[in-house]
């Protein structure tokens, strides 16, 4: 007898809906499985085998045959357990309705016990189960919140493969999950256990990182050990505009994919914050593998990579980085498959100014010897930097301000001025695809986009001669100083603008720690 269930494999964010065909009949007594499976899914007829005569139901003793539909794509992991499980059950009768199966995409993994465990890539799962017009979904408990996210789907959550067989022959054995979706989004969206407010003094630095969020630039703070570099950069997320829902969804999508949401999780409501320690690979960061998964960068999409002490990272790891923040996502190519994974994110880097932190400090004496500053800095390669709007020196905090028991400016504050530069660029860039903040204007919207007066064009060709500006420092220049203008609501870009935005490019200045880098 032949009998059809639904699964799913995910490639990439994206989900292929795969036929599991069971086939049984009495010319031979081997159990084959077809259509390019990994070595998971081939182990899977022996999981199933002991789930199913642990239930004192019966494994067929003649031939059977399941078949991976379509043939040509790779099917890997343990989630195909349950339709393959489920199937088999079908085809020797042991199943009422084995008709109805066909109406429904199954997916989990199954322990030697019939017990279902959790998967990978449930929401995309389920959106491409909608849109194939799929009754209902059929997932282990544990995903069953992620999966119930997609409307016009009855989404089941099942803990054993007695459960699913139940639902076959009573449908009412099981109730589907329902999830108010846009009602716990907003109630976890406002909600942060940190604030800058928990940051004492350090003003300049706040105002650095308000600018960045409101532009969407990417950012490097320059200081000492202690100075606050890394407290300030996690305070990041708190002031950034409040996900939309199709950004939430993208990003769950993600974080499904790669197996990082918490059990029983819905939506990602908060803007990701990935801190990678600096041992990290090139493929761990941009993604990739034999399985190609997301990476570091495309965790943080729609969020904040922090890269703290930058040089310590391999030059290699950092240059991988370098088309992806530029086109905002990475393909991922392999002889047969290529993928490509969104990484829209906001760099933020941290580093010391020399290996012993303390070249240019107000009150200690830096120890490194000649030219080892230089070779520290020498790390960062000009390309890379190249993409990075704001050089922010942090200094020390005095005792003063540390021990000063006023209140600070918090978060949301901050925020409030933030969503409102965002909307004046929403509007600014509507007509244009893929912008939607001044960080990513091409060099041929500098000129319509960032026009200056007289006065202006004469204090920036000052201050690019008298500092020794570099070239690439230009564009950065009128890039910030246009989201400094939103930020005071100004139409035009006026001097004090340009000046403030001119003092955030510290490291091109020809001869910082005795040499550009470059």
């Amino acid at each position: 007898m032949l009998v059809k269930t639904f699964g799913s494999a995910v490639y990439g964010v994206e989900a292929i809906t795969i036929t599991v065909e069971v086939s049984v009949n009495n010319q031979g007594q081997h159990y084959f499985i077809v259509g390019l499976p990994d070595n998971a899914v081939k182990e899977s007829l022996q999981r199933v085998e002991s789930a199913i005569k642990s239930n004192h139901y019966f494994m067929p003793r003649t031939k059977l045959v399941v078949n991976l539909a379509p043939a040509d794509i790779k099917k890997t992991g343990s989630a195909f357990d349950l339709p393959i499980a489920i199937g088999t059950l079908g085809a020797t009768d042991q199943i009422e309705n084995p008709e109805r199966l066909e109406k429904f995409v199954i997916m989990g993994e199954v322990s030697l016990d019939g017990e279902v465990r959790p998967i990978r890539g449930a929401l995309p799962i389920a959106i491409q189960a909608r849109k194939e017009g799929f009754e209902g979904l059929i997932v282990p408990a544990a995903n069953a919140r992620e999966a119930a996210m997609v409307n016009d789907l009855k989404v089941y959550g099942v803990n054993h493969l007695t459960e699913v067989i139940g639902f076959f022959s009573n449908e009412a054995s099981l109730q589907p999950v329902i999830v108010n979706t846009r009602e716990e989004f907003a109630l976890a969206q406002s909600s942060f256990d940190i604030d800058f407010s928990d940051v004492k003094g350090q003003e300049n630095i706040k105002r650095a990182l308000e600018i960045a969020a409101a532009g969407g630039h990417n950012a490097i703070l320059i200081g000492p050990p202690g100075a606050g570099k890394t407290m300030l950069a996690k305070r990041l997320p708190t002031i950034l505009p409040p996900l939309s829902l199709q950004e939430a969804l993208e990003t769950t999508k993600i974080h499904s994919v790669a197996g990082k949401l918490m059990e029983n999780a819905t939506l990602v409501s908060k803007r990701p914050f990935r801190s990678p320690h600096h041992t990290i690979s090139d493929v761990a960061l941009v993604g990739g593998g034999g399985n190609p998964q997301p990476g570091e960068i495309s965790l943080a999409h729609h969020g904040v990579l922090f890269l703290d002490e930058l040089p310590e990272f391999k030059r290699s790891v950092l240059e991988v980085m370098r088309q992806p923040m530029e086109e905002r996502r990475v393909t991922i190519s392999r002889a047969k498959i290529a993928l490509d994974f969104p990484a829209s994110f906001m760099l933020i880097a941290s580093m010391n100014p020399c290996p012993c932190g303390y070249f240019n400090h107000p009150d200690k004496e830096c120890t490194c010897g000649p030219g080892v500053v230089q070779r520290y800095l020498s790390k960062i390669s000009g390309p890379l930097l190249d993409r990075i709007d704001l050089h922010v020196e942090v200094t020390p905090v005095a005792f003063s301000e540390l021990s000063s028991m006023q209140s600070f400016e918090k978060s949301c504050d901050i925020r409030d001025r933030v969503i409102i530069a965002r909307n004046l660029q929403a509007e600014r860039y509507r007509t244009i695809q893929d912008v939607y903040a001044n960080a990513q204007m091409s060099s041929s919207m500098l000129k319509d986009i960032c026009v200056i007066s007289s006065p202006g064009h004469q204090l920036l060709k000052a201050a690019m001669e008298k500092l020794n500006l570099s070239a690439r420092a230009y564009d950065r220049i009128l890039k910030v100083s246009r989201t400094i203008a939103d930020l005071g609501g100004s139409a035009d870009i006026l001097p004090q603008h340009l000046a403030e935005a001119i003092q955030y490019r510290s490291l091109d200045r020809q001869g910082w720690g005795n040499r550009a880098i470059g």
